[in-house]
């Protein structure tokens, strides 16, 4: 498929034979939500599954249009800590700078599937970038800048530099973390011009890069994050936990592991946010959470990524995995190993 362009309409997916039978209710999801695919993801689709996994999370499906009463358009409260655009300042000593809201490839999933994509928030201007950065200097508890968006290394390698030049002049800012798929969505990206870019700062810089599946982590995406990662930039994970994706313990075990040896940190693993059509990808915590315990034991420490739920509302986020110590009174707790067989803390004599 490396022939095929980028796909960004239903007959741009039904030219690379990824249209749904119900062209009409495809039609309706493009009219409301963004479509992107590049020519690497769609070369990663496995055509004859009707449930592959890297189709589940970019290929419109008409259940998108089904949205359950707790879904809400900003479901991790985004506007209630804006309080400048492309700026969301939720915990004291870091904030979020949105200066872009296009992506590469657009998630099914996504929890700003209301802000992203041609009509979404588009690219901060000249005048709201200004403000941005103002905001930044007058808080001097900010310690941690985080790009995010839209992803923000579809910007070019000059308008990269120009954003990491200016955190640069801010001596409080010392560290600076970029949220992006662009590695394993469009690996040729990540290239000596970007990479330059990324240390104009004189910042530690992060990587955290979005992945959901082990298969996403193919030769070209390790080799691009060997680059970032020769280069100097630290990287991590994130991840969602998703129905029909990754909600086995042996294909999230797979996946986790494929980053560690690509020398990705697993970080977050994310409960999926209430984002409007989102319901057919959601699990329960409690099947979350057993999930994420059967990791345990299973592979190693190195691997263990932290499930999260961002809650609802603004409130950020909260550690839900399985809780493995219970108190029983008088000092004493039952303690869980990975098998799930407890034990006391302290031993009974």
């Amino acid at each position: 498929m490396s022939s095929i362009g980028p796909i960004k309409t239903v007959e741009g997916l039904e030219r690379a034979g990824l249209g749904q039978r119900d062209r009409d209710a495809l039609a309706d999801v493009a009219a409301r939500y963004a479509i992107a695919l590049t020519p690497t993801v769609a070369g990663l689709i496995d055509r004859a599954d009707d449930a592959d996994p890297i189709a589940r999370q970019f290929v419109p499906d008409a259940a998108e249009l089904i949205v359950a009463p707790a879904e809400r358009a900003d479901p991790i409260g985004d506007e209630a800590h804006s309080p400048v655009p492309g700026i969301v300042h939720r915990y004291p000593d870091r904030l979020l700078l949105k200066a872009v809201h296009v992506c590469p490839v657009y998630c099914r999933f996504c929890f700003r599937r209301e802000m992203v994509g041609p009509q979404g928030l588009g690219t901060l201007d000249p005048k709201a970038m200004s403000a941005a950065f103002a905001y930044i200097r007058e808080h001097k508890e900010i310690w941690e800048v985080i790009l995010t968006g839209g992803d923000p290394l579809v910007l070019s390698p000059r308008r990269l530099e120009e954003i990491l030049r200016e955190l640069a002049s801010i001596d409080h800012v010392k560290i600076v973390r970029f949220h992006t798929r662009v590695p394993v969505v469009d690996p040729s990206k990540v290239d000596a011009a970007l990479i330059a870019a990324l240390r104009a700062s004189g910042k530690t810089v992060y990587v955290a890069l979005h992945a959901n599946h082990p298969r996403e982590l193919s030769d070209e995406a390790r080799a691009a994050c060997a680059r970032l990662i020769d280069a100097g930039m630290v990287m991590v994970s994130q991840s969602v936990l998703l129905k029909g994706v990754n909600d086995d313990p042996t294909v999230l075990a797979e996946l986790m592991k494929a980053f560690v040896e690509t020398r990705v940190k697993p970080y977050y693993l994310h409960h999926p946010d209430l984002a409007p059509g989102t319901s057919h990808f959601r699990l329960t915590i409690e099947e979350g959470q057993k999930i994420v315990a059967a990791l345990r034991g299973r592979i190693s420490g190195l691997c263990q990524p932290t499930y999260i739920l961002d809650i609802p509302g603004g409130h950020g986020k909260a550690v839900i995995g399985e809780r493995s110590i219970r108190e029983m009174g008088e000092g004493c707790y039952s303690v869980s190993d990975y098998r799930g067989v407890e034990h006391l803390y302290p031993p009974v004599a």
